[in-house]
């Protein structure tokens, strides 16, 4: 308690401004699929002379949430010097500067590779199963036969053992747009294949795993939630900006943070009521079709 009395007037006001500005929903989150998610499983299937070759599969668990066409893109950040020498079933979009290399040119040798899957009817001998859809990927629940994406691809400058290998870091997943959340890669258990005849089992020399979450807030070009620092109950002042709320291509109702269905509106609101006393009200709306439903409000009285 004596701690908190020693802490500047002004400071103790931030803290709590902050505390209250806390109540955004958490990342990667959504809500219509909780525990929906798209695994990405690399499993390191042999060893080179100076590096592995692996195949990365998609597999999409969630329940109702498609890839539509233009499709997935995948990216990451290599944690040493890694090139790709090839692809099988994908492709990066860019080769960056190989210009070290003198004679074998490598697929890709950017530190930042991005692959997308390549589109139906590729060449045969670019084709691996689950392959060249165009970055589609259907939910696992509604078509599990197509809930599944995967390519081939021959890593160099990297390590060749499990112990010398280091997993990439900083994964990325676009699909097409924004929305998903990539943790980091973690080393699970070596996946085990059946082949066709049921007879033998075969099993990656090392797999991790890397798992995307997709947050509706995430996904959205704007701020879902509009905030103004105003005088006590006037909008006025410090106006929300334009089209803050999340509305889109709002031509009807210029400057309104309000386009159809959904919308928060979140206000502050300052009073001064003696010489070092503030009073802070936040007061949360819910718009749907245009008519503002009341929420929440809360008063406080903040020593300065």
């Amino acid at each position: 308690m004596a701690t908190f009395r020693s802490l500047p007037n002004y400071a103790i006001f931030i803290v709590f401004l902050i505390s209250c500005l806390s109540f955004s929903s958490t990342e990667a989150y959504d809500a219509l699929d909780p525990n929906g998610n798209i695994t990405i499983k690399w499993d390191i299937m042999n060893w080179t002379p100076d590096g592995y070759v692996a195949v990365v599969t998609m597999y999409n668990f969630q329940q109702y949430r498609h890839i539509q066409a233009p499709g997935w893109t995948l990216g990451w950040t290599w944690s040493k010097k890694e090139v790709i020498w090839s692809m099988v079933g994908a492709q990066t979009t860019e080769q960056g500067d190989c210009s070290k290399f003198k004679w074998n040119i490598p697929h890709c040798c950017k530190k930042d590779p991005t692959v997308v899957d390549l589109l139906p009817g590729a060449p045969y001998n670019q084709q691996i199963a689950n392959c060249c859809k165009g970055g589609v990927l259907n939910s696992w629940v509604q078509d599990s036969g197509n809930a599944a994406s995967s390519f081939q691809v021959s890593v160099g400058s990297a390590g060749t053992s499990n112990k010398t290998v280091r997993v990439p870091k900083n994964f990325t997943l676009k699909a097409p747009g924004p929305g998903y959340t990539c943790g980091p890669a973690k080393i699970v258990k070596s996946t085990k294949f059946v082949t066709s005849d049921q007879r033998r089992t075969t099993q990656a020399l090392m797999t991790w795993n890397v798992t995307c979450t997709y947050s509706q807030f995430l996904s959205q070009k704007t701020p879902t939630c509009c905030v103004s620092l105003s005088s006590f109950y006037n909008e006025t002042i410090v106006p929300c900006p334009t089209c803050t709320c999340g509305c889109q291509n709002n031509i009807t109702q210029p400057g309104s943070c309000v386009d159809s269905g959904l919308s928060v509106n979140c206000l502050l609101h300052f009073r001064k009521l003696q010489r070092s006393w503030f009073e802070l009200m936040i007061s949360i709306l819910l718009f749907i079709k245009f008519e503002p439903k009341f929420v929440f409000e809360c008063h406080s009285r903040l020593l300065i």
